[in-house]
């Protein structure tokens, strides 16, 4: 047996009229329609395809690559391709706990602290917390997982004076969002959202390519007067979509 599996099947492949990374793509997506790849099966890799199709390298990275965009399959660099789940999503004028929309897919929320410590506010951080320039404040960049993947990058500065505590907390148990809502129940919101590629360091810990598109979303919060934290939100694309309703 080789990766694709019945070989018999592929007696026929590439036979037809369509392009040859097109028919690489309709034989992923036959194994998928049919249930035999369930969500976040494995499939198999490049050097898989080259060797088990015929095809070139080129073929094969372009059909992975387009499967990806259109939300057939997820791919996670450094560790393969996998079957896509359907988007997670959170709705665009909510301030959610992104573990509780994870929870509600039935799906594994996790989280990597990537940093967490007490720096001065440059200029720019300053100004979106009403500080003085080269103030304290307490800063955390955290990577939330849905069932192992990547799906938001978290880079959050928070008011000291609001939330001394901040760094003392466990996010590996309770997300910033949620001892944010309990330190500092959310009066006002501001948010921003962007298209934007990936920084170098945003694709190694999302685990996405240098060109993958990212949604981003910039939020300001307020506790009555005071301004309590300034966050960047990060996902990939590929992954996550906004959703908002009007009524």
């Amino acid at each position: 047996m080789t990766a694709l599996e019945r070989k018999s099947d592929l007696s026929t492949f590439g036979t037809g009229p369509v392009p040859r990374y097109e028919a690489v793509k309709q034989f992923i997506r036959s194994r998928i329609e049919s249930g035999e790849w369930p969500p976040n099966h494995r499939i198999p890799s490049e050097n898989d395809i080259v060797a088990d199709l015929g095809v070139s390298r080129m073929t094969a990275n372009r059909a992975l690559r387009e499967l990806a965009s259109e939300g057939t399959i997820t791919r996670v660099q450094g560790v393969g391709s996998f079957v896509a789940t359907h988007k997670g999503s959170t709705a665009l004028l909510e301030v959610r706990n992104i573990a509780d929309e994870i929870r509600e897919r039935g799906h594994t929320h996790t989280s990597k602290i990537s940093l967490l410590q007490q720096e001065q506010a440059s200029p720019e951080v300053a100004d979106a917390l009403g500080l003085a320039t080269g103030a304290r404040v307490f800063h955390s960049i955290i990577v939330h997982a849905e069932n192992g993947v990547p799906i938001q990058i978290e880079d959050r500065f928070v008011n000291p004076a609001i939330c001394p505590n901040y760094l003392e907390q466990d996010f590996g148990s309770i997300t910033p969002n949620a001892y944010l809502t309990l330190a500092a129940p959310i009066t006002r919101t501001e948010q921003i959202v962007e298209a934007v590629l990936p920084k170098p360091w945003e694709c190694k810990l999302l685990a996405i390519g240098r060109y993958e598109p990212c949604l981003m979303i910039r939020r300001r919060t307020w506790s009555e007067a005071a301004n309590v934290t300034v966050a960047r939100l990060v996902y990939p694309g590929t992954r996550y979509r906004l959703e908002g309703v009007s009524q």
